[in-house]
């Protein structure tokens, strides 16, 4: 008799949840970029909500919500219900690299997230101005050595996956640059087109047109192989620096608490609408791999990514208030 209430009280608790997960979405989904329109993250953002629009039956709208990194909307999304109907377009920088740089954050970077699954990886790329005079990966690794803080790399700002990337490669390679932070991608782009700094390791899809249109020129990406829009440029692993590997992605969160059958669902949901032919299209031309995973697997590669970076960011000395 005991086992059969007690039976009978784990199916009543289920039973809401399920309910839940069936009945989804009730209303319109927002989907919460962190970062301004016409980057990467919102590109992503409005690709997967097309998708995930048309194959729940209610609107999927994308509302941007820049500040502080990512933090302003990873703080709105932890804090709101955990129904479904509040997501974050996330990146593996909001969880596993933000947590080491800044001094306090308004949430649990990891225990605050229902984490749903990643939906694109896209590499770095070492890029420098036609008129550089290294012609290769090893070639600049010697010049740096000789000049020891006189090379300079650009980045998109302090703590930023383009300032890390340099710092990674400072620590590997042995050598003193010098960084010179941004407040983006765009101005830095365009002071290392005009030579005003040496080098940047640039996202493949914030790169990818001035290096084909030789504005800039491509030494190196970050990968474990090439890529296949520059497929004439080595690794940099291949390219003299041993165990060198950067990947970045972005993946949809929700609040902490979400019922384990709606983020099912939701994974399942996003993961055929990341390898939807028209998804693909949008986003495998600008550099972006689909990548998706169970949630299980995207925490397992949030820790990966923390334990990478915690000591790079520490080695560097940065932080941010």
């Amino acid at each position: 008799m005991k086992r059969f209430v007690c039976l009978a009280l784990a199916t009543a608790l289920a039973l809401p949840h399920a309910a839940l997960a069936q009945g989804y979405p009730s209303r319109p989904v927002r989907i919460l970029c962190p970062f301004p329109p016409g980057g990467g993250v919102d590109i992503t953002a409005r690709a997967i909500a097309q998708e995930l629009a048309a194959q729940l039956g209610q609107p999927v709208v994308v509302e941007n919500k820049p500040g502080a990194g990512g933090n302003v909307a990873a703080a709105e999304v932890a804090r709101a219900a955990p129904d479904g109907h509040t997501l974050l377009l996330t990146l593996n920088a909001l969880h596993a690299i933000s947590p080491h740089l800044y001094a306090r954050l308004p949430f649990d970077a990891m225990k605050d997230f229902s984490f749903i699954t990643p939906l694109v990886s896209f590499n770095n790329v070492l890029v420098v101005s036609p008129g550089f005079a290294a012609q290769s990966v090893g070639e600049l690794i010697a010049a740096a050595k000789r000049a020891p803080g006189k090379l300079t790399f650009a980045s998109s700002g302090n703590g930023t996956n383009i300032h890390l990337v340099g710092e990674l490669f400072k620590v590997m390679a042995g050598v003193d640059l010098v960084h010179v932070p941004y407040k983006g991608s765009a101005p830095a782009l365009t002071d290392l087109m005009g030579g005003s700094v040496a080098m940047m390791f640039d996202t493949i899809p914030s790169a990818v047109a001035h290096v084909k249109s030789g504005k800039l020129r491509a030494l190196g990406v970050t990968g474990a192989r090439r890529s296949p829009l520059f497929p004439q440029v080595p690794t940099i692993a291949e390219a003299g620096l041993a165990g060198f590997e950067v990947v970045s992605w972005y993946g949809l969160a929700g609040p902490a608490a979400m019922p384990s059958e709606l983020v099912r669902r939701l994974n399942a949901e996003a993961a055929k609408g990341a390898t939807a032919s028209e998804f693909r299209g949008r986003m495998e031309p600008l550099g972006f791999e689909i990548v998706t995973a169970t949630p299980e697997r995207m925490v397992q590669m949030l820790a990966a990514d923390s334990a990478r970076w915690a000591p790079v960011i520490k080695a560097a000395g940065v932080t941010i208030n």
